[in-house]
C-alpha cells in the first residue's frame, strides 16, 4: 500500500542538538529525525506524487522549509548541495504469505515491508531474530530442524506484525494525511488534551505487541 512518501536525507549533528530522536508537525509538513551519533537521519514526510512538485521549486526552496520547521538546523541545512543528497523512499506495507520454505526462512523486512512510521522496522526484525532462536536454537544444535518446526516461526511473530502494520496505516491514513493536508487530526488533538494516552502507542511502538526475551 502506497499512500505516501519520504524524502530521506542526512544533516550534521551538534553537540548542542537535543540528544533524542524526535519529529516535528506543523500544517502542511512533517518531519522525522533519527539520531544517528554524528549527523540526523531525516525524512520529510510529502504525499505519493509530490515529489517532482518539490524538485520543481528548487533545493533552496526544500531547504528553507526545513529550517521554517526546525529551526536550530537552519545553519546546516546548506550542507544539502543538489538533490543528489536528497533520496526519495516509497512507502510500502506488506507481507509475505509464507515466511518459510525448504531450507529458508525469511523474517525482518524478508518476510514484512514495515512503513517508516514510529521507526519499528529494525525492533520486529530483531523480535523475529530473537523468536526464531528460541523456537530452533535446541533443534539446529541437535540436527533435528524440520520445515515444519521453521513454520512455527510466522505462526509467533504474524500476529505483531500485522498488529503494528494496522496501527502505522491507522496513523498513515488518519493522521499523516490529514496533517499533509494542514487539518489537524483529531487523535493529535487528544494526545495533546491527554497526555496519559501518548504512553499506549509509545509502548506498542517501542516494545512491540509481543516482545520477545532470549531464553537459550
Amino acid at each position: 500500500m502506497r499512500r505516501w512518501m519520504f524524502f530521506w536525507f542526512k544533516l550534521p549533528r551538534k553537540d548542542s542538538d537535543p540528544d533524542e530522536s524526535f519529529g516535528r508537525i506543523a500544517p502542511g509538513r512533517m518531519l522525522a529525525m533519527i539520531d544517528r551519533g554524528a549527523y540526523w537521519q531525516c525524512g520529510c514526510v510529502i504525499p505519493k506524487g509530490g515529489a517532482e512538485e518539490l524538485r520543481q521549486k528548487g533545493i533552496d526552496a526544500f531547504r528553507e522549509s526545513i529550517a521554517r520547521l526546525t529551526p536550530f538546523l537552519a545553519d546546516r541545512v546548506d550542507t544539502l548541495k543538489d538533490w543528489t543528497n536528497v533520496s526519495l523512499l516509497t512507502v510500502q506495507v506488506n507481507r509475505l504469505k509464507k515466511w518459510s520454505r525448504p531450507g529458508l526462512l525469511c523474517i525482518g523486512d524478508a518476510a514484512h515491508a514495515m512503513s517508516p512510521v514510529g521507526g519499528v522496522g529494525v525492533n520486529l526484525a530483531i523480535q523475529d531474530a530473537v523468536a526464531a532462536a528460541n523456537l530452533l536454537g535446541a533443534k539446529l544444535r541437535g540436527n533435528s530442524l524440520s520445515d515444519a518446526d521453521v513454520a512455527v516461526v510466522q505462526r509467533r511473530r504474524e500476529f505483531p506484525t500485522r498488529v503494528t502494520q494496522a496501527i502505522q496505516l491507522f496513523i498513515q491514513n488518519r493522521v499523516v494525511r490529514s496533517v499533509l493536508a494542514a487539518e489537524a487530526p483529531l487523535a493529535l488533538r487528544l494526545l495533546n488534551a491527554m497526555p496519559l494516552l501518548r504512553r499506549l502507542p509509545a509502548r506498542l511502538m517501542g516494545l512491540g505487541v509481543r516482545p520477545e526475551h532470549i531464553e537459550t
